[in-house]
């Protein structure tokens, strides 16, 4: 059977042999080894008897506007923290995290003329994948930090010792937040009739300050004028649709929080609308895959520059053998150096076989470097390379980048060096919070939306 006629189909059974546990076994890479089992278990106990996070419909409808991201009929706006902390879960650190998101969204709105799909990086990024499974400091060697959902930072062996029952804490961060969120955004935070209100008072005095505020006066004015003319209220205004997504990497919690629900086939993760697997967990016989195969949410895949064509599409028909429109999303994360050489061959390779998908691109992780005073950092010259790259890879191969993958806070930090600040290496000592990598400040974040919308503009129509 060709793909297109695959594509016809909707499957409505469940993968031959999957079950949410079925992914046990299969190697299992990036899990912390905890030091009891039977706590373990009694965890997922209490996880699977909690209320779900999201619900099936939002994961349908979700899908739904992924598909027309897919179809050039919208744009995917994807960023967040690249790791959340317990500590961060406060009324400020979360608003401020929205309102640069929905900053960036009327930007690309905007200047694009297209829906924007937003979807953060919270209420669940508590789990991170490590390069080492053990760090050593003075010749002590601890367990290294995956994230809050696993361990704690500080190096010391309490702290660094695996506990399970991190999960049922990050389940509760998760859950303050989404109801934090949702209740913003529920009582008009993202209004467009008053866009002025997302503004973040401490960065009055940016460069890129008037441009926005331009923008933010055209859009009301377009709004009041509307109004005016039809004699009521402009319907649907005063909210937006919002999404959360993180790397489904912590099996265990995922497991717990996959169900059925009533009127639905098949089994949803229900912590997270949009999960991801990142190029670690990726292996074509590995548990994330198999579990990710069986899950009906829309997923992703972080592809990197050592994917081949043939892997990529032995991944797809694993994710996604039966084409399913919005199914599944590929985010390219190839380093401004080797991506004009590393995406062509794969782009070619999902186009010529019809495979449909949608094609993000996540300029972060692939350019990523120490600096001679030991920080971690990101060189925006470099995102912003890209980025445009990307732009103008695509529309060489006849495809389509239908998004972009953003690590990224509301904070006044400096952990990315240049942008319109052009922020040095020795800026970074001054507001570097991140414990894992470093991400994009408001001013960043904002210039990065800017920076599409011109990319966009100049490459004129969308490939067919």
């Amino acid at each position: 059977m060709s793909h297109a006629d695959r594509s016809t189909l909707q499957p409505v059974h469940l993968p031959e042999g999957w079950t949410p546990a079925s992914w046990r076994g299969r190697p299992a890479k990036q899990q912390p080894s905890y030091p009891d089992a039977g706590v373990l278990a009694d965890v997922q106990d209490e996880l699977r008897a909690l209320p779900p996070l999201v619900t099936s419909w939002e994961i349908m409808a979700l899908k739904q506007q992924l598909t027309e991201a897919q179809e050039g009929r919208r744009f995917l706006l994807q960023g967040g923290d690249c790791a959340e902390n317990f500590s961060d879960c406060s009324p400020d650190v979360i608003s401020n995290r929205l309102k640069v998101l929905l900053q960036m969204s009327l930007v690309l709105v905007h200047g694009m003329r297209l829906p924007v799909v937003r979807v953060g990086r919270f209420a669940g990024q508590y789990a991170k994948p490590r390069s080492a499974d053990m760090e050593t400091r003075d010749g002590v060697t601890l367990p290294s930090y995956r994230g809050d959902m696993v361990n704690a930072p500080a190096f010391d062996a309490q702290a660094r010792t695996p506990d399970p029952r991190r999960m049922v804490k990050a389940h509760a961060r998760s859950a303050m937040t989404m109801n934090f969120v949702r209740s913003l955004i529920d009582g008009g935070f993202a209004d467009l009739h008053h866009p002025e209100y997302w503004d973040l008072r401490w960065v009055g005095h940016s460069p890129l300050a008037s441009e926005y505020q331009s923008m933010v006066s055209g859009i009301g004015d377009a709004v009041r004028f509307m109004e005016t003319l039809s004699g009521t209220s402009v319907h649907n205004l005063n909210r937006v649709d919002f999404y959360t997504s993180h790397e489904a990497l912590l099996l265990p919690y995922e497991e717990a929080q996959t169900r059925q629900v009533p009127r639905q086939w098949g089994w949803f993760n229900l912590s997270t609308h949009f999960p991801w697997i990142g190029m670690r967990t990726a292996a074509l016989d590995g548990a994330h895959l198999e579990y990710f195969r069986g899950i009906r949410n829309p997923v992703a895949v972080k592809i990197g520059p050592s994917v081949t064509p043939d892997q990529l599409l032995a991944l797809v028909d694993v994710l996604n053998p039966d084409d399913e429109p919005g199914r599944l999303s590929l985010i390219h994360r190839m380093g401004a150096a080797h991506v004009a050489e590393k995406l062509p061959p794969l782009l070619d390779a999902i186009r010529r076989d019809g495979r449909r998908v949608l094609w993000i691109c996540d300029p972060m992780h692939g350019n990523t470097e120490a600096t001679s005073n030991g920080y971690k950092t990101r060189r925006f010259r470099n995102i912003r390379s890209e980025i445009e790259q990307s732009f103008d890879i695509h529309a060489a191969a006849g495809t389509r980048l239908g998004g972009v993958h953003l690590e990224l806070t509301g904070e006044d930090v400096t952990e990315c060096t240049g942008g319109a600040r052009d922020l040095s290496d020795r800026d970074l000592e001054r507001a570097y919070r991140s414990t894992v990598d470093p991400r994009l400040n408001y001013e960043q974040a904002l210039e990065t939306a800017m920076l599409i919308v011109r990319k966009w503009s100049l490459a004129g129509a969308t490939p067919a």
